[in-house]
């Protein structure tokens, strides 16, 4: 999978969210905010394909967590970007 196109991370009042760039995305009416880890891998992929595995060793390699929770978090963090348009 790979994170679409026409979304840009950025930085506002100390909190990082996401915002639609471009008219492809003109009809995204959302503001999503993100923790830090979310932010970490965020960053890990921009314009790059990756897998469900790569998210995992990111969290693994960043954070004290076992396999079981990081694959746990990844699958609800990729399910909610897919579910929100954020990755194709």
């Amino acid at each position: 999978m790979k994170i679409k196109e026409g979304f840009e991370l950025r930085e506002v009042c100390g909190e990082h969210v996401i915002v639609a760039i471009g008219r492809k995305n003109i009809d995204f009416c959302k503001v999503i905010n993100f923790n830090e880890s979310a932010t970490l891998v965020w960053k890990a992929f921009v314009d790059k394909e990756f897998e469900t595995e790569d998210v995992v060793k990111v969290l693994l390699d960043n954070y004290e967590v076992d396999e079981q929770t990081a694959r746990q978090d990844v699958d609800t963090l990729l399910a909610t970007w897919k579910e929100i348009g954020l990755v194709e």
